[in-house]
């Protein structure tokens, strides 16, 4: 609740605010199951919103849809709003925007494969190290020619170009391996199996859409349904990570401000870290270090505190523990890991209170006006201004249909592209093949013939060098007319097949040499 220029969050022995120039700092809230995480956020982004702040998250169990109608009093809320003793409060709703990545439930989100990256699309690939590499030089290669990645069937027509080509590009790149090649397209091949080609493509989404505020400055809360995405923890993980880079990529430097531009929420947050390589989780350490000086604040939903690693969990620095169950040991563990992370409060033992927690109740700790953690206290979290539960499906529809952002996402383009463009590199490329082949087999009948017909020259000058001197005299007597036998001797018939066999050039050399030879006697 936005009270006095800053976030009335809680209510206990004493009143828990979140001051809206630490909001940046990040933050935490963590619990069991149904023990009121999403109140919590439902609180924190109407606050926001009521300070201007655009406030994006994302919708797992589908119920956050009601942030854009007016909430009504029931028994039971009216119970809570006499125990914190309310009587300021209004219902009311907020200005909101519905995405989806499925086209479904809200404005189609969508982001470009080179926009995604390598390293985001590595770790949705599941792909090893080394064939990482590999996709990194098919980067590279894009980049260099100019060729746009699009789409799947961009990167896909992209790997097996490069895989095609791995020898002609090994010296400038580096070795290609033809597993990781294959590796690469199989797993292509899975996420497009799992959906995935929905998710890439434009128009792509733009971030500054998710800074917009309403006529009377209320920041829109942007609303991500992820009851579908969420069964694809690997695709709703790194499509989080990949906004939250964005943010961070685009976004100017601004340093102190009385409030934050923008505030991220994380819901099950242990899926981004869940098998996440090292230089993942140094990527995200990094982005939420740096990013509260772009005026972004993150804060993660989680069941534990031991969700998060410590690398990350040190920068959020405004936390809010709901009750945690500890049965097992590993409960029991999570449970001190939670404890510790607050500033102690002398009137009760945190690790015992953390058992005892009602639903709605929560520890609550933030930072002063100095930057310093206040002293934990065990307070009652504030009713949500909207409606409880979700809306049905017609106004959610009619809430779409009517935003400022429709029909800028709804109608997919697809332009030219790697894949377009490798095509027409590929048919240009057979077309030279084909021409060097006709080259080639051309050549290959040019020289049969020349071998032909020096076979047939050779033929005839052996077959005239047979003709022993006895038949050349006989070729001679009868030029000359002179009487021959009755019967032909073999010589003589050998000779008359002789002369017979030696046709075209051949034979009229050999005439033209004989009656040279009679001539000149």
């Amino acid at each position: 609740m936005w009270k006095e220029n800053r976030i009335l969050l809680a209510k206990g022995e004493n009143e828990v605010h979140l001051l809206p120039q630490m909001a940046n700092r990040h933050g935490l809230i963590t619990g069991a199951t149904g023990t009121g995480k999403t109140i919590t956020l439902k609180v924190l982004a109407e606050s926001f919103s009521d300070a201007g702040v655009p406030v994006f998250l994302a919708d797992i169990k589908g119920d956050l849809s009601g942030m854009c109608k007016k909430g009504e009093i029931n028994p039971k809320l009216q119970e809570r709003l006499d125990s914190l003793e309310l009587t300021d409060f209004n219902f009311k709703s907020y200005p909101t925007h519905f995405f989806d990545v499925f086209g479904k439930e809200g404005h189609p989100v969508r982001t470009t494969i080179s926009e995604m990256g390598p390293i985001l699309l590595s770790r949705l690939l599941d792909l090893t190290e080394a064939q990482q590499g590999v996709l990194n030089i098919v980067f590279r290669i894009a980049d260099d020619n100019g060729w746009l990645l699009i789409d799947l069937k961009d990167l896909r027509a992209m790997v097996r170009y490069v895989g095609d080509h791995a020898k002609e590009f090994a010296t400038e790149y580096g070795n290609i391996a033809t597993a990781s090649i294959g590796a690469i397209q199989r797993s292509l091949l899975a996420l497009e199996d799992e959906g995935g080609e929905i998710f890439f493509g434009e128009p792509a989404l733009d971030l500054n859409d998710w800074l917009m505020k309403d006529d009377q400055g209320n920041g829109f809360i942007n609303i991500l349904e992820c009851v579908e995405l969420v069964k694809r923890p690997l695709l709703y993980s790194t499509f989080l990570l990949w906004m939250l880079s964005e943010l961070y990529e685009n976004l100017p430097e601004e340093g102190d401000l009385d409030k934050p531009k923008m505030v991220f929420f994380f819901d099950e947050a242990h899926l981004l870290f869940k098998d996440a390589p090292k230089s993942l989780v140094s990527k995200v350490e990094q982005i939420v270090k740096l990013i509260r000086s772009k005026g972004v604040g993150v804060y993660f939903i989680s069941q534990s505190c031991a969700d998060i690693p410590d690398s990350v969990l040190s920068q959020l620095q405004n936390r809010i523990q709901h009750a945690l169950h500890a049965y097992t040991q590993a409960e029991q563990k999570a449970v001190n890991i939670a404890a510790k992370a607050f500033r102690e409060n002398p009137k009760f033992k945190t690790k015992d209170v953390i058992n005892d927690l009602a639903t709605g109740e929560a520890l609550v700790s933030c930072l002063d006006e100095k930057g310093v953690p206040c002293i934990v206290e065990r307070a009652m979290i504030l009713p949500p201004q909207s409606q409880m539960g979700p809306i049905d499906e017609k106004r959610r529809q009619d809430e779409i249909s009517i935003s400022e952002l429709y029909g800028k996402y709804e109608k997919e383009i697809d332009r030219e592209s790697a894949y377009e463009v490798i095509q027409d590199v590929v048919k240009e490329e057979e077309k030279l093949a084909e021409i060097e082949q006709k080259e080639k087999e051309q050549a290959k009948a040019v020289a049969k013939a020349k071998r032909s017909k020096s076979t047939f020259e050779r033929a005839a000058t052996n077959a005239a060098s047979t003709l022993t001197r006895e038949t050349s005299k006989m070729i001679i007597d009868a030029a000359m007319g002179k009487q021959t036998r009755n019967r032909k001797s073999p010589l003589e018939k050998a000779a008359s097949s002789a002369i017979s066999t030696l046709s075209g050039e051949v034979g009229k050399t050999i005439s033209r040499g004989l009656f040279g030879i009679l001539k000149n006697r």
